[in-house]
Order: structure tokens, then sequence, then C-alpha cells
């Protein structure tokens, strides 16, 4: 009888985050097909508990271990054995001979790791299936970084991380049976890196739960207030999501401004760093720190705000709000991998003007505002069920449905 190794660098519960929301639609779909056993970290005690109370029952087996590297240390022993400082972020010893004892014993047929770090825990000899959901190429958002900040030695980490993690990648992707991305643009920049054709490098695309992001569903108010208000989710102390928010605060909003003097921005996400916090004193702007739902301000929003310098992948937070039938303004590179027509789904622009004489288009306009937020839903819907989204996996097991 088949059995389902799942490697994931957070644990996935609760789905509250881009990462864990993936990994645990991931866990679902691979729990219809065999039993389970998980094999995960997680960023702290908390949530490891919170995790294990929820995924006990699902699994075969659950091994949580807290992630405890300092990146200062990981760096330096990643530059003196000449690997990824990535990869030793997420070592831990303990989970290592956990997933080797368990593989060892027998019984696993078919192994799926979520994240390139996840690759190093992959028993050396395993003859099962494999797949490695690497869901972005990191490789290519290091050497992103390495252009944008010229500054020593960040400049230096950024460039090293960019190229000894792709060497890495490719690797890790020529031993195993298929290397999964989270859109056909990613894997096709993966399969350019790797040399590695569409036969081992596959897009398995993020979906939305469209039942539960659904405006009809009567929700507490949030965000209640005078003026139009502009909405942004996410993760606030992951680098992208703090730049983006401070551009649209310091550049962005003052232009708004000059047209709704009363417009407000809400920073809706969990752990923002101080320079987010930062950013209350400037007019109209509220951070709210973590949120028990964001559905309440995705709702309130007459407009979400997704002006990203840097993204990988499929932003799940425009699935959401487009679940949620907000108009949508995004940048070119955070509307990258959704398959939604600009002007009639959503609109996108890149630079500070564009960006808000799109926001003051749609607070002008709530008419084609809400058409287009209704438009964005239907699309949502037709095109990204969790289910179907994720239905190659059987297929490329090897497992029926």
């Amino acid at each position: 009888m088949p059995e389902i190794l799942f490697l994931v660098h957070r644990a996935p519960w609760p789905p509250d985050r881009g990462d864990r929301i993936r990994s645990w639609h991931m866990f679902e779909a691979l729990a219809k097909l065999a039993p389970v056993h998980v094999a995960a970290l997680a960023d702290n005690a908390e949530d490891a508990e919170t995790a294990r109370a929820k995924m006990a029952p699902l699994c075969k087996s659950l091994t949580i271990e807290v992630r405890k590297a300092s990146r200062p240390v990981a760096l330096a022993q990643a530059v003196l054995c000449g690997e990824p400082v990535s990869n030793r972020l997420f070592r831990n010893a303990v989970l290592s001979r956990q997933v080797d004892n368990l593989v060892g014993r027998g019984g696993i047929t078919h192994i799926v790791a979520f994240s390139g770090q996840m690759a190093q825990y992959i028993p050396t000899g395993f003859d099962g299936p494999v797949l490695m959901d690497f869901v972005d190429v990191d490789s290519a958002k290091f050497a992103t970084y390495a252009e944008q900040d010229k500054r020593q030695p960040l400049n230096w980490v950024h460039a090293r991380e960019a190229r000894v993690l792709g060497a890495y990648e490719a690797g890790v992707a020529r031993r195993v049976d298929a290397s999964l991305f989270v859109s056909e643009a990613e894997a096709a920049l993966f399969r350019k890196q790797s040399e590695l054709g569409a036969d081992k490098v596959r897009a398995v695309e993020n979906g939305i739960d469209t039942d539960r992001f659904d405006p009809t569903i009567p929700l507490d108010a949030a965000g209640v207030g005078e003026g139009p208000l502009a909405v942004f989710t996410g993760q606030m102390d992951y680098r992208p999501n703090v730049d983006a928010v401070r551009w649209f605060a310091a550049d962005i909003l003052p232009l708004i401004h000059e047209r709704y003097i009363q417009a407000r921005f809400a920073i809706v996400g969990r752990a923002p760093t101080d320079e987010v916090r930062a950013l209350t004193k400037l007019p109209g702007v509220t951070v709210t720190g973590e949120v028990p739902d964001v559905r309440p301000w995705l709702a309130a929003a007459d407009a979400v705000v997704a002006p990203l310098l840097l993204a990988r992948g499929v932003q799940n937070k425009l699935l959401e709000a487009m679940a949620m039938a907000r108009p949508v303004v995004a940048s070119a590179a955070a509307a990258t991998g959704i398959d939604a027509v600009p002007g009639e789904h959503l609109l996108v622009a890149d630079d500070a003007a564009g960006i808000a004489d799109a926001m003051c288009a749609l607070f002008d306009d709530r008419a084609v505002a809400a058409k287009m937020g209704q438009a964005a839903r239907a699309r949502m819907i037709a095109r990204y069920g969790w289910e179907a989204r994720l239905a190659p996996l059987g297929e490329l097991l090897g497992l029926p449905a």
C-alpha cells in the first residue's frame, strides 16, 4: 500500500500566509491519494503546537521540530562549507534523523518535498517517486536582491546566494522525478536556468477557496472611517512586502491625497517590522499587525493594492482580494502569473503616478470598480479552485485519484 512522506519547511497549519496556504492544500490533496507522514519545521514552539493539535489526527505520523538557526551563524557555516545559506537556516539534525529512521523502517513509497530547503532531507538512495515543489525560483529572488541593493556586504551575500542556490536547485531537479513551480513563468525561468525540459519541470498553480473568500458572507466591520480605503495584506516582515508598503505610503498615497485628501491606507498582516510600524506617522496610514481574519479588511476595502517591486510566482493576496470581488491595483510584477486580463479583472501600473491614477479612477467611479470586482470573482471561480489546480499530483506520483 502506498504511503507518502511530506517534507515541509513550515508546518502547514494554520494556512494564514502564502507558503502555508499552498502547503496546507497540498497536504489535503496528498491525503486523498494515500496515508501521509508529515515531517516539518516550525518557526517557534507556539506554531509547532498549533500545527500538532490540528494535523496529528489527519496524518499517519507527524514530526515537527522548531527551527533555531541563527542567520549570522548560518551565513558563516554556509560560506565555510560552500552551500546555500537557505539550507543552513532550515537544517535541523533531529528532524533529519527522524526522517532517515522513518524511511529506513520501510513503508514510505513516495516523497513530496515542499520548498527547496527541504530537499536536503530526502534520504540518499530512496528509490521511489520524488516530487520537489520549489514553489518559486528562490535563486532568482536573490539575484534581484543583489541587483537592487548595491550596499556591501548585502550585495555580496545576495549575489553569492543566487549563484550557490541556483546550482543547488538545478542539482536537486536533476535527481527528482519532477520539479513543481507555482506559475508557468517560474517554471519557464527554471527550465532556462537548469536546462531541463517540460517533462521534468512543471507548473502547478495556486488556487483559492472561493467558498471562504466570498463577499456575501456576513463579516464583522473593519476599516471603519471616512474616506476611501486602500488595503494591502501580507506577512509584514517579508522584505518585498515591506518595500511595497513603504513605497505606497511615502510616494503614492500623497499623490492620491491631492485628489482624495481623506484617502486611507491599511497595512494588514502579521509581524510588522519597526520600519512598517513607523509608517503610521504618515497621514492616513494604519498598521493593524496580525488580525484573526483578513476578510473583513478586504470586504471594507474600496480597492486592494499590491505595488510589489519584487514578486515571485502567484500572489495569494491578489487571489484572495479578487475572490472577495474587490477591485485590485497591482504592479506588473505582482500580477505576473495570474490568469486575468488587465483592465477587465484588475488594473496594472508600475510607477507611482500610474498606481495613484488607477486608484483614483476606482474611487471616482464606484460602479466601474464594483463591476471589475465581480468580474475578478467570476474569474477566480472559473479558474482557481484548489482541487482543479492540484489534480496533477496524482498523475505525477503515479497514484490513482
